[in-house]
């Protein structure tokens, strides 16, 4: 049996998803950019969470950028846009929010407040709903859309999100969509084994953007310790391989997990912190600055939608 409910922590307004026969667990805060707050099953008779998120409400308000943009919901551009200019529809457009450096990174709606249209439970499954209207506010990206996210929960700790974008401007729009969790597992990523399923990395320039260049990358193509690598890279997903697409592993708990994105999801965006105590793991429609270079963008006609799947599973070894 599955349940729902609504409770307050840390100033969090919060939904929760539960599987009551295993107390796996999974925290939404709808207000605070529908985000992942928490994924987090029994183990050793102690509750682990894997996601990385805020402490209170105060830090995701006064820190979020700063905090590395944890659980970011990433529409309708993801990672890094140059100069924070795109041309489209024969216009130059140039969006104000958020800048790192000199490029607009991340999106518009990563802090936007979203509303609970539907949340259920039955015997098999927990579902909720979300939805945000974005109005054009930002007048680099003047278009009206509606995003809507599923969370999903399933027995054998299995949480599918499925992000849907619905074009409600007249004519033509240009959307990419991401996600940016991080994850841990409650110590140093170092000792974490990682596997991925890719053969080109997306080359950056010096400033992070993509050059437009692919590289031969299978450096994660079986599990291997992550011991000092430092990423902060794309790469594109092999899908001719089986899922999962990803792994990454605590071998000293015996815990693993597993991400499996649909083929909406064909890019993989993969970030080491400096504190080493996470990893983020984003799955995202297009390579960065997509909306200058056309890798994964999707150009949405009037009243139609296109939907964004992915699966992330917890698996006790």
């Amino acid at each position: 049996m599955f349940s729902i409910s609504s409770i307050n922590n840390n100033g969090f307004d919060i939904i929760r998803l539960v599987d009551e026969a295993t107390q796996t667990m999974v925290d939404v805060i709808p207000a605070c950019g529908g985000i992942l707050h928490a994924f987090a099953i029994t183990q050793q008779d102690k509750m682990m969470n894997i996601v990385d998120s805020y402490n209170n409400k105060n830090e995701f308000e006064e820190a979020m950028e700063a905090k590395g943009f944890k659980s970011a919901k990433l529409s309708p551009f993801v990672c890094r846009m140059r100069d924070g200019k795109y041309h489209f529809g024969e216009k130059d457009y140039r969006v104000n929010k958020f800048y790192l450096g000199e490029h607009a990174i991340h999106g518009l709606i990563y802090d936007a407040p979203f509303e609970v249209t539907h949340q259920m439970a039955d015997e098999e499954k927990a579902v909720l709903e979300l939805l945000h209207h974005y109005k054009g506010t930002d007048a680099g990206y003047p278009f009206l859309y509606d995003c809507k996210i599923v969370y999903e929960l399933k027995m054998n700790n299995s949480l599918t999100i499925t992000t849907s974008v619905i074009n409600k401007d007249r004519g033509m729009i240009p959307v990419c969509d991401g996600w940016h969790p991080y994850f841990t597992f409650g110590g140093s990523i170092d000792e974490c084994q990682l596997e991925f399923q890719s053969k080109e990395m997306v080359a950056f320039d010096d400033t992070l953007v993509p050059d437009g260049k692919l590289i031969p990358y299978q450096e994660f193509g079986s599990l291997k310790k992550i011991e000092t690598t430092f990423l902060d890279n794309c790469f594109t997903v092999n899908f001719a391989e089986c899922q999962p697409m990803l792994i990454l592993r605590d071998p000293k708990q015996k815990i693993q997990l597993e991400i499996r994105p649909e083929k909406s999801y064909p890019y993989l965006q993969i970030y080491t912190p400096p504190h080493r105590q996470s990893i983020a793991i984003e799955n995202l429609s297009s390579a960065p600055d997509a909306f200058n270079n056309g890798m994964g963008l999707v150009t949405l006609p009037e009243g139609e939608a296109v939907s964004f799947t992915t699966n992330y599973t917890i698996v006790i070894l």
